[in-house]
């Protein structure tokens, strides 16, 4: 078993999601980052690991019945400001303004 993915394998991954993200945004769904739209050019953004330990989770945000109205992708972080470590796992991560 293989522990890590090459960088083509990343790059094609990251390809596939994008070209998800875009059939989303073809059909209406707003995509933010940061709280703003962004051009498509700016989307592989979202895949950058910050010097500053942050990252970007996405939310898949609804609509009345069941629709899917936008999807946001904010930067998160492990870490407190000090560098101290906070938490292990997604229950407690947070965001920072």
């Amino acid at each position: 078993m293989r522990g890590s993915k090459t960088y083509a394998e990343t790059k094609e991954l990251q390809k596939t999601y994008l070209d998800g993200l875009k059939r989303y945004h073809d059909r209406g769904i707003t995509i933010l980052i940061d709280g703003e739209e962004c051009p498509e050019s700016d989307w592989g953004r979202i895949f950058e690991l910050g010097e500053d330990g942050g990252f970007y989770m996405g939310d898949y945000v609804g609509a009345d019945q069941g629709c899917l109205k936008e999807i946001r992708f904010d930067k998160v972080y492990l870490e407190s400001p000090s560098g101290k470590r906070e938490c292990s796992g997604p229950s407690r991560i947070r965001k920072r303004k």
